[in-house]
């Protein structure tokens, strides 16, 4: 797990302010390769948990990541951060109830967001601006990461009308061009990862559900986010090449 924030991840220098909304890199796959860690860490790896993770200080995010993803004892816990026991275990209270107080009340259930990510997605190729409109809450939002390194498609767009229309006019435009996406879950959550015509990742897309309805929609496009998942395209010119389609369909 990476511990990032906007201070600490820009493209140069330390301290250098990071370019626009901020998220975390997209983990696809258990690391450990192991279905019984894999439903252990789904949680911690969540897109939710792993924005909350920025809140915590440097010390409880330490210890927290330390004790309840990788089940250290507090013991080495204390020698890594240099603090006693007793102290660790007041700073993993503290991170737990932090983490606890910022978690949706009512969660959706694996299932239900699956099916209500595939009916977005067959709306998303369709273009169908009521059918997107349908699925998302009424102040549903949508922000993209690109760092400052690719083009953003929306860093950060609110209300369920105003984002419906950005999808429905946008993504039609990019599978003209020959841009094609494959469900996959990201952090824990229903998503996509899109590809250029190269087959090369262009980015990726995550879903929010809560009582039924998509609350947030977030897009990874930074290509020094996207590295590990395979070879990165180049969003620029990808982004032309919608240019042009718009202006032909104009």
């Amino acid at each position: 797990m990476n511990d990032r924030s906007p201070a600490r991840t820009g493209r140069g220098g330390a301290g250098e302010e990071y370019t626009g909304p901020w998220l975390p890199e997209p983990l696809l796959s258990d690391p450990y390769q192991d279905p019984e860690r894999s439903a252990e860490l789904a949680d911690s790896v969540s897109m939710a948990a792993l924005l909350l993770l920025e809140r915590l200080s440097p010390l409880e995010r330490s210890v927290f990541v330390l004790r309840d993803v990788f089940a250290f004892g507090f013991d080495e816990i204390a020698t890594a951060v240099g603090r006693s026991e007793a102290a660790c275990r007041q700073l993993l209270v503290r991170a737990r109830q932090h983490m606890k107080a910022g978690r949706p009340r009512f969660t959706a259930d694996r299932q239900e967001r699956q099916e209500l990510a595939s009916r977005f997605f067959d709306a998303l190729k369709d273009g169908d601006v009521d059918a997107l409109r349908s699925l998302l809450a009424a102040d549903v939002q949508m922000v993209g990461d690109g760092g400052g390194n690719a083009p953003n498609l929306a860093r950060a767009v609110v209300g369920a009308e105003n984002v419906a229309r950005l999808l429905a006019s946008a993504f039609p435009l990019m599978a003209r061009v020959e841009v094609t996406f494959e469900p996959h879950e990201v952090n824990g959550q229903p998503g996509a990862v899109f590809r250029a015509p190269d087959g090369r990742i262009l980015h990726t897309l995550s879903l929010e559900v809560l009582d039924g309805r998509i609350r947030a929609i977030r897009s990874v496009l930074n290509p020094d986010k996207l590295g590990h998942l395979g070879p990165v395209a180049d969003a620029w010119a990808v982004h032309r090449e919608v240019i042009q389609a718009r202006r032909r369909t104009d």
